[in-house]
């Protein structure tokens, strides 16, 4: 049972990596959906010996890219190789919002060598069972996925669909919202190897600080939880175990 924790900051990634967490999800501006972070901070990643997958995604917003954005994504993935990071995390999609089948082909060749992750572009395609067949097809192992819905727990139906579907081919990650209050919820519906979660908590500043007033805060940023990082991995090792009992 992997926990992987979503992280942008190196506060955040010493609280995950202190909590327990399995894998690491790289991250800047998680308040946007996480972009690419800096390459000084990939190299920080990893002097902490876990497995880290780095978001590549060159900008907030949709996932539909241009060939300058492609171009920015692959020396993005060539940075997470340099750093000596373990993988990456991909999407594109068309203007349909379909998966950019010929875009995800050229960046997962580039990332050749490399664990991969498709991440919630998924999320918004018309078609969640045929995009999960090109997934396989395109050679990822996972899939990280809020079932098309704003958290986990609301799309757990597709995401139970999309597992049975998998029958094992590929990993369904379920991700977005996973906190140690809802996870058994989802952990007693279908089988699940992998989970995602970033363990949020919105941190204590002094608004009236000049900091605040001159906006260099930051609107809606958070933090990391390492309470929560223990707690949710701790429910995620006593299921392991009771399901081995059985």
């Amino acid at each position: 049972m992997i926990l992987e924790i979503c992280v942008d900051d190196v506060a955040g990634l010493e609280a995950a990596v202190r909590g327990g967490a399995d894998r690491i999800e790289l991250c800047a501006a998680l308040s946007g959906g996480g972009v690419t972070p800096s390459a000084g901070f990939m190299q920080r990643a990893a002097a902490y010996g876990l497995p880290v997958s780095v978001m590549i995604r060159p900008r907030a917003g949709d996932f539909v890219f241009t060939r300058d954005e492609a171009d920015v994504m692959k020396r993005d993935i060539d940075a997470a190789r340099a750093a000596g990071l373990s993988g990456v995390v991909l999407g594109a999609s068309l203007g349909d919002g379909s998966l950019d089948i010929r875009l995800l082909e050229e960046l997962r060749r580039h990332a050749d060598g490399l664990d991969m992750t498709l991440h919630r572009a998924i999320d918004v395609v018309p078609d969640m069972d045929e995009a999960l067949e090109a997934a396989i097809a395109l050679g990822f192992p996972r899939i990280l996925t809020s079932g098309g819905a704003r958290s986990a727990l609301e799309g757990m139906e597709t995401l139970a669909r999309l597992s049975e579907i998998a029958a094992g081919r590929i990993v369904i990650m379920p991700g977005a919202g996973v906190r140690p209050q809802i996870v058994q919820t989802l952990l007693d519906r279908f089988p699940i190897t992998e989970i995602h979660a970033s363990c949020s908590a919105v941190p204590s500043y002094d608004p009236e600080s000049k900091v605040a007033k001159l906006g260099f805060t930051g609107d809606g940023r958070k933090g990391t939880d390492e309470a929560a990082v223990r707690e949710l991995k701790a429910i995620l090792t006593a299921h392991q175990k009771g399901g081995a009992k059985l």
